[in-house]
């Protein structure tokens, strides 16, 4: 083979290693941009992202043992990816319990050792037996029993639950169920993470969460203490948009990896273009 041919070569896998990159951007929606097909009710039952909000640590809240702590009990070691449900819900929030679990299967940190998890009932009416209950079964789907002791499922008072919706900025408003009672919520369906001292960090939505997506939002809130050189890597390669709470690709920051890797593609081709076969170097 020729070396203008070995050349050609060495140049154009550069540019086929960039090329995925660019098919995977797309355009996104914006975090509940659908609300404006919603009833007017429904429009205040939305999420407002408070990145880098202080959680009220000292509001009281009672876990699945019927034990009351103030919520900082559960923070300062690790960073905690939470979730505002109602227990007696029988439609969404049993898909963001079982979203959460099956990404949290997936990302290859431990809990209890990377991270702890936090579910917060919205329900002032639900009970510590209900969210035993709750625990018991997500721990199933988590099929980990024995992160039981970092796992939290807490209910409380409407100050305390106030308190802490309004820290995550998530809205939701009471409507009527079946029998016309108002004893269900409207609601967004979003998995939040926040750092070890209690501030919020990341937002990511819907209810079928990426594994890479939930280990990068980690990653970010343990402010990089946990993680490895390929996550930091992606974490370059890709950047938190909170306008759609995911992590989408930058392409500036790729095309600034394409750039260097064809300078050295390209000194690799001057190289082998100068380079004396050892044949010639003989004669």
């Amino acid at each position: 083979m020729s070396y203008w041919n070995r050349a050609l070569i060495l140049f154009s896998a550069v540019l086929l290693c960039a090329a995925p990159t660019f098919a995977q951007y797309s355009a996104e929606q914006p975090l509940g941009s659908n609300a404006q097909a919603l009833p007017d009710y429904l429009k205040h039952a939305g999420i407002q992202q408070r990145l880098n909000q202080e959680l009220p640590l000292q509001a009281e809240f009672t876990d699945s043992t019927g034990q009351t702590v103030p919520l900082g009990h559960f923070f300062g070691k690790r960073p905690v990816v939470m979730a505002l449900v109602y227990f007696k819900c029988a439609l969404l929030c049993p898909q963001v319990q079982q979203g959460l679990a099956g990404a949290l299967k997936k990302v290859g940190f431990k809990p209890g050792k990377d991270y702890d998890v936090l579910i917060a009932s919205i329900d002032p009416t639900d009970t510590p037996a209900e969210a035993a209950s709750e625990k018991q079964h997500f721990l199933t789907m988590l099929g980990d029993p024995a992160a039981a002791s970092s796992v939290h499922y807490l209910v409380g008072k409407e100050a305390s639950i106030e308190a802490l919706a309004a820290a995550t900025g998530f809205h939701y408003v009471r409507v009527p169920g079946p029998d016309g009672q108002m004893t269900q919520f409207a609601h967004s369906s979003v998995i939040m993470f926040a750092t070890p001292d209690g501030r919020m960090s990341k937002y990511l939505s819907g209810i079928d969460y990426p594994e890479r997506d939930v280990r990068l939002a980690l990653v970010d809130a343990s402010a990089h203490k946990i993680g490895n050189a390929a996550d930091l890597f992606l974490l370059y390669c890709c950047s938190y948009n909170p306008a759609v709470g995911k992590y989408t690709v930058s392409i500036l920051r790729v095309l600034s990896i394409a750039a260097m890797a064809s300078i050295l593609a390209l000194i690799g081709i001057i190289f082998l273009i100068t380079r004396k076969p050892k044949s010639m170097q003989h004669q």
